[in-house]
Order: structure tokens, then sequence, then C-alpha cells
């Protein structure tokens, strides 16, 4: 069963608290997942290091329960 929208977002703000996760499907399908996350966890890391500590965030779930996410990060304004 693919992960939902609001399973992969409460995934990331339990990881980084303070995180805001907006969620797009890209395909329709609840399958293929574009996320934006902005978090204060992310100042001062390049955006692999970003990438990295969502998908941790994420517990191994990328490629299994959830196929496919196209990735935005950012650092809070």
């Amino acid at each position: 069963m693919p992960m939902s929208a609001d399973e992969i977002t409460e995934a990331i703000t339990a990881a980084l608290p303070g995180a805001q996760v907006e969620m797009t499907d890209l395909a329709g399908d609840n399958d293929h997942w574009a996320a934006r996350v902005t978090a204060p966890q992310f100042a001062g890391k390049n955006r692999v290091q970003q990438h990295k500590m969502v998908y941790e965030a994420l517990g191994g779930r990328m490629g299994g329960v959830l196929h496919a996410l196209q990735l935005t990060t950012a650092v809070p304004k």
C-alpha cells in the first residue's frame, strides 16, 4: 500500500519538528509525490545533506511503500 501525503508529512515533521511540508500528487495515483520541505534544521546544510535528512526521516521507505518522491528543500526565511 503506498504512503499517503499525510503519512509522508507526519514522518517528516516527526523527525524535523517545525518543518513545513507541501505535498503534490504528480500522477493522481497517490504513489508519485512532489514534496517541498522547509525546515530550520536545514540551515548551514547543502542540498544533498538536506535531502539526506528527509530520506532518513522516511525511515528507508523510499523505493518500497514510497515509490517516487520529487524533493525540494529550503531554509525558512
